[in-house]
């Protein structure tokens, strides 16, 4: 049995995505912008947005750390003393600098997250909770932390 079916050429075909002159496809949006950014890269952006306002006023904030985790450690030998006993989820605590390490911020990613609808309203959830953070630590009220803690 002779087959008359032509053999395949051994070239590949060139790409035709090049349709009515409009260019090779590339990606959907380029590594600086926002929309390849992780959430978590995002949260993180926003609680450093947060630190470098109040450096501005409170320049012995560059002496903290300010952290970010998803969520809480539920083991009691972690917990700071102020919160064993509360029902709500943390969404930061302050700890105060010890013998060999400074003092430590943290903001806990998803509890934020779930408290807040969309990136404005997460951006405000997030300076309030760094402003009460750096304030207890501080030993001052919110309001003599950022003049605008509070308002909307």
């Amino acid at each position: 049995m002779d087959s008359s079916l032509p053999t395949p050429p051994t070239e590949p075909r060139p790409r035709r995505r090049d349709r009515h002159g409009r260019g090779m496809r590339g990606p959907v949006a380029p590594p600086q912008v926002p929309l390849s950014a992780s959430r978590a890269e995002t949260f993180r952006d926003l609680v450093q947005d947060s630190v470098e306002r109040l450096e501005r006023r409170w320049p012995q904030l560059s002496e903290v750390d300010f952290l970010v985790l998803d969520v809480p450690r539920t083991d009691s030998t972690d917990r700071p003393d102020e919160w064993p006993g509360e029902t709500s989820v943390p969404l930061g605590v302050a700890v105060p600098a010890a013998k060999n390490r400074p003092a430590q911020i943290v903001v806990y990613r998803r509890p934020v997250e779930i408290r807040t609808k969309n990136r404005d309203e997460r951006a405000l959830l997030v300076h309030e909770v760094v402003v009460e953070q750096v304030a207890e630590l501080l030993g001052l009220a919110p309001e003599s932390v950022d003049p605008l803690y509070g308002q909307d």
